[in-house]
């Protein structure tokens, strides 16, 4: 046991000791972070500012940008200054934090993406009933449960990856303290336990996708059941956006689980975790601008308020 090195830091590796590329790689992850940071700050501004947004599917719509905002600044940011500036280490710390924060961020989205598929549900198969089951204290209640959720889940996580000291190695083979990459250099007690707990949080994962899946399935049987041709698109401009994000998280997050634990850094790793880790924030803003026909309406109304009145004057 005297002999034991307790790690205090973590390295983390780069795909090429090149200089320039590494450069390269961090404007790129800049130009990447900024979208996604426009993006959703773009989207929470419009929600709060635009009182025909004030309904509780932008309520949810606006906790979901703010997710992906958190979720994008916990782990890029730090890599944009490493890759700039030729670092590479991460402390002990630094690295707990992005591993919880990762956690809590994905949990939490999770937890949304449960409510508002049961919004959808109520507004579109039973909406004489919506302003009774969907009230103010019950998105308030739903967002804190979704909150409290997922600070408990990654608290859990994060006590029992870091319970003991890190002896084996300080490598990681990503930009980022990746779990999986923490769980491989930790002692056999914390995979084990760790093991035993995603596989029930990948059981009710699994509860969870299935109630998804099951409420819009029920919500396109609605909709296409509706004899008006505007109505039908304006229910389905509300719905397939959110659909097309849930996708979207679920293959990132079978990517993210079932991806195989890199052994040196490459291209391929730096890529696969790019795109469960960056990707998902930046892209959802551009599937509700694109989708969603009432954010359309609110941005063009923001545009004329900030844009055109000034030129008039």
């Amino acid at each position: 046991m005297g002999n034991l090195t307790i790690i205090t830091e973590f390295f983390l590796m780069d795909i090429s000791s090149s200089r320039e590329f590494q450069v390269l790689q961090g404007l790129l992850f800049l130009v990447i972070y900024l979208g996604a940071l426009g993006g959703n700050l773009m989207t929470i501004i419009v929600i709060v500012t635009d009182p025909h947004l004030h309904f509780p599917m932008y309520f949810f719509i606006g906790n979901l940008s703010f997710i992906d905002l958190c979720s994008i600044s916990v782990s890029v940011p730090k890599s944009i200054v490493n890759s700039l500036t030729g670092k590479k280490s991460i402390s002990l710390t630094e690295c707990a934090a992005q591993i919880f924060l990762y956690i809590f961020f994905s949990a939490v989205e999770l937890a949304f993406l449960v409510v508002m598929s049961y919004d959808r549900y109520v507004a579109i198969c039973h909406p004489l009933h919506y302003g009774l089951t969907v009230t103010p204290q019950m998105c308030a209640q739903a967002a804190g449960g979704s909150w409290a959720s997922g600070l408990l889940y990654s608290a859990i996580h994060i006590v029992n990856m870091f319970r003991f000291h890190f002896t084996k190695s300080n490598v990681i083979h990503q930009y980022f303290c990746e779990v999986s990459q923490i769980l491989k250099i930790s002692s056999s007690d914390v995979q084990f336990f760790e093991s035993m707990f995603l596989a029930l949080s990948a059981g009710i994962s699994l509860i969870c996708f299935v109630f998804m899946l099951i409420s819009y399935f029920k919500i396109f049987s609605s909709v296409l059941e509706i004899r008006s041709v505007e109505a039908r698109n304006k229910a389905l401009s509300t719905c397939t956006p959110q659909l097309a994000i849930l996708f979207l998280f679920l293959f990132s997050a079978i990517i993210a689980a079932v991806g195989p634990i890199a052994n040196k850094a490459s291209l391929k790793n730096l890529l696969t975790a790019m795109f469960y880790n960056m990707l998902p924030p930046f892209l959802n803003p551009l599937i509700y601008s694109l989708r969603n026909m009432e954010i359309n309406s609110a941005l063009g109304r923001m545009y004329k308020r900030h844009c055109e009145l000034p030129r008039r004057g």
